[in-house]
């Protein structure tokens, strides 16, 4: 699992978070997943080797010149089956302490990986003669190894791996005679082309790697923007709000915005959950929710946090919108008539208030080194909640402070003016606009 840190919080010391860990830690499954392959062919193509020579020795005979029992490759197959095992073994610690592989390890495991087919023709060759061995099924294994590489997501280690078998398959027919036999001049054209199509394969599989590489990235890069944003923004941040922070780069740097503040809030809450029981109280509460949240979604808002039976919303923040009023009151509009709708189907209505004011907040990332989130905190912050309280001595759902008021123009003809109103925490009374 690939652990994110949210923006603006610190590193813990023992297991890191960024993107480049992220990425090494996929490139070593992806490595898991090329020795389970190696480890798998190999067993497959032993047991068709084994059961060949078991029920047919007399055209392996033919085939080998009665020079080898197969069952000797075997001296090569365990001891690389058990290599890949203990490459495994060290793969899969160095994912559950979150450390990387050195590189020099990596080229090491190639090369020794690129070399067992070596010594399997080395053994073929002293069998069944150059000219023989070297038209049979031993170059061809080469390939599997250079295919299997592209699981390495690197353009070099394939390359690397692809040059090594170009490497040592040339040298093994140019120079590798068994001893007592007549050293015939070997062809340099033909075997140094059979050894360019595998220096050329590992060049493409190197490149198919990379491109695989760069998906791995791409994903990444996206999956940890996103759990960076829900991270900081909560997990009720809409797809589409998501997909609009990571288009504009939005940061969780603290500025000073110009912000429409919600506050929704239902009224009695509290008396009807005491009769009834916990389920009954947070499926009443989850269905209000979503329905009410799905209407913010659509209007350009997010909800900043839950607060028991209500919510604290945002419109302007954290992505800046010049109609942040317009959007809030449409918005609260609209939760009114879906509340109505939703009380009429149920046995439990609630009566919904809500406050809305604009003004200017100081918006970022707030919390301990270990854990922030993103909010707002400012006056217009408190002076919001203090209006939707208010909703309780007015017996009202909609209140508006004068701000919003002017910021609405023509399109609150309908506002209904309740006056100065004292409120709580404030030396003279504001007015106060009631919305219907």
């Amino acid at each position: 699992m690939v652990i994110f840190v949210p923006w603006g919080g610190k590193k813990p010391a023992v297991i890191p978070t960024d993107f480049e860990h992220a990425l090494t830690q996929e490139v070593l499954r992806t490595e898991l997943i090329r020795i389970k392959a190696l480890i798998g062919t190999t067993v497959l193509l032993s047991l068709v080797s084994g059961g060949i020579f078991l029920f047919a020795p007399d055209a392996v005979s033919r085939v080998w010149h009665g020079n080898l029992n197969p069952l000797y490759l075997y001296f090569f197959i365990v001891p690389f089956i058990l290599f890949e095992l203990w490459v495994h073994a060290v793969i899969s610690r160095h994912l559950e302490v979150h450390h990387d592989i050195p590189k020099f390890r990596r080229y090491l495991s190639a090369l020794i990986e690129t070399s067992m087919p070596t010594a399997a023709l080395a053994l073929q060759i002293n069998s069944m003669g150059s000219e023989a061995a070297l038209g049979f099924v031993g170059p061809f294994v080469y390939f599997i190894f250079i295919i299997l590489s592209t699981l390495r997501l690197d353009f070099w280690l394939s390359t690397f791996t692809g040059f090594v078998a170009a490497t040592q398959l040339f040298c093994m027919a140019m120079f590798y005679h068994p001893a007592g036999a007549p050293a015939a001049e070997p062809n340099i054209y033909y075997h140094g082309a059979r050894s360019l199509i595998l220096l050329v394969c590992g060049l493409l599989a190197g490149t198919v790697g990379a491109l695989l590489r760069r998906q791995f990235e791409s994903s990444i890069k996206a999956a940890t923007a996103r759990d960076r944003i829900t991270n900081l923004f909560g997990q009720h941040v809409s797809p589409q709000v998501v997909e609009r922070l990571m288009a504009e780069g939005t940061t969780a740097e603290s500025d000073i915005r110009r912000v429409a503040v919600m506050f929704v809030d239902f009224r009695s809450f509290t008396s009807g959950a005491r009769e009834r029981s916990p389920q009954e109280v947070v499926d009443r509460l989850d269905g209000a929710f979503a329905v009410l949240v799905e209407i913010l979604d659509r209007h350009g808002g997010i909800v900043n946090k839950f607060l028991g039976d209500g919510f604290l919303a945002l419109f302007g923040a954290p992505l800046a919108a010049d109609d942040a009023a317009q959007r809030a009151v449409a918005a609260a509009r609209e939760m009114l008539i879906a509340n109505d709708r939703i009380n009429q189907a149920s046995s439990w209505p609630l009566r919904i208030g809500i406050g809305i004011h604009i003004g200017e907040v100081v918006a970022g990332s707030i919390g301990s080194p270990r854990r922030k989130e993103y909010t707002v905190i400012g006056d217009t912050v408190n002076f919001a909640a203090r209006i939707e309280a208010l909703n309780k001595e007015f017996n009202s759902q909609f209140l508006i402070s004068t701000d919003v008021r002017e910021a609405l123009g023509e399109e609150a003809n309908d506002a209904v003016a309740l006056g100065e109103v004292p409120i709580r925490g404030y030396d003279r009374p504001m007015a106060v606009w009631q919305l219907g």
